[in-house]
């Protein structure tokens, strides 16, 4: 039986609010980043901007966006691709899920 969009995000998400390496600013992060990718239909690599995930996730804080944002990245969650062309968003891929 082929699992749903919406059951495979919950339970990436289930399993991410059980890590006790994470925090508030982190599961925004990933709550913002797994919204995006629901809207997109994809389950492995979404498209993002700043932004749309400070706008998403309410950090408003550059600082705080960034450095909760790299340790999901150096906790193994995510892969940040930047694009520094202005006509291609950045993408970020989830591992392990």
């Amino acid at each position: 039986m082929e699992t749903s969009s919406a059951d495979h995000w919950l339970t990436f998400l289930k399993k991410a609010s059980k890590d006790a390496r994470l925090n508030v600013w982190h599961l925004s992060l990933l709550l913002s980043l797994v919204q995006l990718a629901y809207l997109q239909k994809e389950n492995k690599i979404v498209h993002v901007s700043r932004s749309k995930l400070i706008e998403l996730s309410h950090i408003y804080t550059l600082t705080t966006y960034h450095r909760y944002f790299k340790q999901l990245q150096d906790l193994g969650y995510i892969k940040y691709s930047p694009s520094y062309h202005p006509g291609y968003r950045s993408t970020v891929e989830f591992l392990n899920i």
